[in-house]
């Protein structure tokens, strides 16, 4: 227990004397059998009325708080608690200064009680086998590479997993300035300081974390909400949320009858109303609506239409099949996925694809299902939206981590273009020349890693990528100079759940030996992140792009004014509709 509420922390205490049991007895309070009441600090005995003491129970000074029509076992509390109606008890635990319980069934904590800490979550294939275990700090990233290298973890040097864990383990207590109130049954739940907790209805085996400054605290489980095996840090549970064996992080809504099983979700995520299976929600993963199903994939910055649906079961050897949706995916309404697949960052994705399609080398792009299933793709056509600016200007003021005074545990680069998706650009330019080299097939379609393109499209989308690209060089490089090169061959990038970094740093990372270095690596990356991207530009803009120096303010003028083309006409038709709409 915390020292501030064990007998160290309080001094010796006393034992009650016999008027004051005398005088508790006549307000109806009992002791059992083997009962121990030892008090530290001054106790306002009128305030402790109905309270059935059993085992050891230290009372702490009590001045404000009350005691009323309880049952203590082997409980310690702090100064000025208010425990108020609790019939089957508070058993097991410390409730720490200024706290408040009241109307609750029971609280129960049993001995070695993990508290959701070290629960194994069966994210993206659901079979668990790329067990994700959960604690307090969890990151993104590190996520992201349990899930994605299965049992990486599991596979450290022996001991290694088991030490970092009890390294993380909660207290079994109900914080300081904590509430708790009308609520079910709660048990082996670990409920943090100044945390909020009011008319969930039953949580077992789990952790409410706060991290953030005093008074500002973001953790909060409200009515009606069900959880077992679960973490909530800096987070928000409630409106009837049904959870099992996830971890909700900061900044995290889970609400309007939300059911989540198997899920790991990371800043700022918002999931209301629809369903969420084995999935790795990465930061600014949103669904809003009734029927939709997000199960057995990875997402960040994603956008997830009215009745969007996945599946990841063919029906011959279980839901092993799962899938990636890059960092800025949006699916429209009614949109279907058959899993697994890979779509491209920045895509919109619309009808029903069911030929496992592989659209990460051309971001940026429109997918169109057709009545066969087959994935019609636009490449490039995103570019063109004015909704992209408009995205990455967003995402920053959303972050309802800020103003917390919180250690922010997901790392997070909001760009739109970035090292990842301009050099996905520059592949795709690559390849589209290949396509275009090639005939068409009877339907006058060029097939490629099961998308279909059109010739005309192709062709429109190696123009609108260079634009992009001179956008990138003319944001990154305010003189329009490339720095000079250092010989050295370009890195490639990854995005490790919204954070980008070279490989070189993901392979650092997984060959580390704890959990704590791996952390520290991305930290690192992450704090270096405009360095890294400058030597990145340097070495892989060659001689070709170099020559063109000169075209990089040209052709990002001409991308501006592809968006404001696209922002005019938007906002002309929106102006004619409105019009039409008036009374």
């Amino acid at each position: 227990m915390e020292e501030g509420y064990s007998a160290a922390g309080r001094g010796a205490g006393r034992q009650l004397e016999w008027w004051e049991r005398r005088q508790l007895e006549n307000q109806g309070c009992v002791f059992a059998a083997g009962s121990d009441v030892v008090v530290k600090g001054h106790v306002d005995f009128g305030r402790i009325h109905g309270v059935r003491f059993a085992g050891s129970v230290t009372l702490g000074s009590l001045e404000q708080g009350e005691l009323r029509d309880c049952v203590l076992e082997d409980v310690t509390l702090g100064d000025d608690v208010t425990v108020r109606n609790v019939p089957g008890g508070l058993k097991g635990l410390s409730v720490g200064d200024g706290a408040t319980v009241e109307n609750v069934a029971r609280i129960e904590i049993e001995p070695e009680a993990p508290c959701g800490v070290g629960t194994s979550v069966s994210v993206l294939d659901e079979t668990g086998s790329r067990p994700v275990l959960i604690y307090p700090g969890l990151s993104a990233q590190m996520a992201c590479l349990m899930a994605r290298v299965p049992k990486w973890l599991e596979n450290a040097p022996m001991g290694v997993a088991e030490t970092f864990l009890s390294g993380r383990a909660v207290k079994a207590e109900i914080g300081e300035r904590a509430v708790v109130r009308d609520c079910g049954m709660i048990r082996n739940v670990s409920i943090g300081r100044e945390a909020c907790v009011e008319g969930a209805r039953s949580l077992v085996n789990g952790s409410v974390v706060n991290n953030a400054a005093p008074g500002k605290a973001l953790s909060h489980v409200g009515a009606g909400v069900d959880a077992e095996n679960f973490i909530f840090e800096d987070a928000e549970v409630s409106c009837g949320a049904i959870v099992r064996n996830c971890y909700v992080g900061q900044g995290c809504v889970i609400s309007k009858g939300a059911t989540a099983h198997d899920s790991l979700f990371f800043a700022n995520c918002s999931i209301e109303n629809g369903e969420a299976v084995a999935v790795l929600a990465g930061p600014y993963t949103v669904s809003m609506h009734k029927s939709t199903l997000l199960i057995g994939c990875q997402t960040s910055f994603m956008n997830a239409g009215s009745c969007t649906n996945q599946s990841n079961h063919m029906y011959k050897l279980g839901p092993v099949h799962w899938g990636i949706l890059e960092r800025g995916v949006k699916t429209s309404s009614n949109s279907y996925l058959m899993l697994g697949a890979k779509i491209g960052a920045f895509s919109l994705l619309m009808g029903s694809h069911k030929t496992h399609p592989d659209s990460s080398e051309f971001p940026f792009s429109y997918l169109f299902g057709d009545e066969r299933g087959a994935t019609v793709v636009v490449p490039g056509a995103m570019l063109r939206s004015c909704g992209l600016l408009r995205d990455e200007k967003k995402w920053p003021t959303r972050d309802r981590r800020l103003k917390r005074k919180l250690p922010l545990y997901d790392r997070v680069n909001f760009a739109v273009l970035n090292p990842y998706t301009v050099e996905m650009m520059l592949l795709a330019i690559d390849t589209i020349a290949e396509l275009l080299s090639r005939p068409a097939d009877d339907d006058l379609y060029l097939r490629y890693k099961g998308m279909k393109f059109t010739r005309a499209s192709l062709e429109r989308a190696r123009h609108l990528y260079e634009l992009a690209i001179y956008k990138y060089l003319s944001e990154r490089l305010p003189e329009g100079k490339f720095p000079e090169s250092d010989g050295e061959e370009a890195e490639e990038w990854v995005d490790i759940a919204g954070q980008l970094v070279p490989r070189s740093v993901l392979q650092s990372a997984l060959t580390t030996l704890t959990p704590g270095h791996v952390e520290e690596i991305f930290s690192r990356a992450f704090s270096r992140y405009d360095e890294l991207e400058l030597m990145w530009i340097a070495r892989r803009f060659g001689k070709w792009w170099r020559e063109r120096e000169p075209m990089i303010a040209i052709g990002a003028s001409d991308f501006d004014a592809i968006v404001e083309d696209d922002r005019t006409e938007y906002l002309e038709n929106l102006y004619r509709e409105t019009k039409m709409l008036e009374l």
